[in-house]
């Protein structure tokens, strides 16, 4: 699992069967450290997503990837490797927040 920054969403008029129920967005990995710095904290590419969780723009999540993406029950049949399973509400880090959502 990884921490993501929601960027935007991604809208697909024609999907596979597996996604015809899912909202798309695109996801920025982020560090731990720093979950709402500026330009991701990872530096890492920009990625989609279904949503299983009811994310919205700007909002830090928690992303499943590769196979466990698909172990929920609404998403077995999704050809997808990376799912939203939660928003985050904090983080703590070495005794300390680096994010708590407001």
């Amino acid at each position: 699992m990884q921490l993501a920054r929601v960027r935007g969403n991604v809208v697909a008029s024609i999907k596979a069967a597996g996604l015809a129920s899912h909202k798309l967005l695109l996801l920025e990995p982020v560090a731990a450290e720093a979950p709402m710095a500026e330009g991701g904290g990872s530096g890492s590419a920009l990625y989609v997503a279904i949503d299983l969780a009811g994310a919205g723009v700007g909002e830090v999540v928690l992303v499943a990837l590769g196979s466990a993406a698909r172990v929920d029950a609404d998403c077995g049949s999704a050809p997808t490797d990376a799912a939203v399973i939660a928003i985050v509400d904090s983080v703590q880090l070495d005794g300390r927040a680096t994010f708590v959502k407001r």
